[in-house]
C-alpha cells in the first residue's frame, strides 16, 4: 500500500503577488541541500484518519502553531517513490523565525551507535511563487499551479 501524507500550503498576498510558506527538513541528510529540498508542512496519516485533520496536526507538529480557516482543497499528487500527498491551501501569515518543530532520533554519524535528536523542520520561509518553484520538491510543484488556478476561480 502506498504511503499517504497530508499537508497545508499557507499563502499570503503581498504587493508583489503571492508568497507561500515552505519548510526545510532537518537532519544531516538535508543540511546542505536547498534547491528541490523544501516542502509544504506535511506528514503521513493512516487510511482511517481524516486527511484534513492529519494535515492540521502535521502543521502543528512541524511549525508549532495551529491553523484554522477556509481551506482550499488542492487535491492529491503522486510524488516519486509512489507517496501520495494531499494538500490544502490556507491564507494566513506567521513569523517563520518562531517555528518550533517536533524532533526525530537517528543514528548519527552512521554506524557510530550514537543516537541524536534532530528537528523535523530546521527552518521555514516565505517565498514568491517563482522562487518556490525552484526550492520545492519536484513532486510538490503542481500544488503551486493548483493554488493559483483555485485563487483565479474565486475572483
Amino acid at each position: 500500500m502506498k504511503k499517504r501524507s497530508a499537508g497545508i500550503l499557507l499563502f499570503r498576498r503581498v504587493a508583489s503577488g503571492l508568497e507561500v510558506l515552505l519548510v526545510h527538513p532537518g537532519g544531516p541528510y538535508w543540511a546542505k541541500k536547498d534547491a528541490g529540498a523544501w516542502s509544504i508542512p506535511k506528514g503521513e496519516y493512516l487510511d482511517r484518519e481524516d486527511p484534513l485533520a492529519a494535515a492540521k496536526r502535521e502543521f502543528l507538529e512541524e511549525i508549532g502553531l495551529g491553523v484554522a480557516g477556509d481551506f482550499i482543497d488542492l487535491g492529491e499528487i503522486e510524488q516519486t517513490a509512489g507517496k501520495i500527498v494531499r494538500a490544502w491551501a490556507l491564507e494566513g501569515d506567521l513569523d517563520p523565525t518562531l517555528i518550533r518543530s517536533n524532533t526525530f532520533a537517528m543514528e548519527w554519524p552512521r554506524r557510530s551507535g550514537l543516537m541524536r535528536e534532530f528537528p523535523e523542520v530546521d527552518s521555514a520561509g516565505w517565498f514568491s511563487l517563482s522562487i518556490a518553484h525552484y526550492k520545492l520538491l519536484k513532486g510538490q510543484v503542481a500544488f503551486l499551479t493548483r493554488l493559483t488556478d483555485r485563487l483565479r476561480s474565486f475572483t
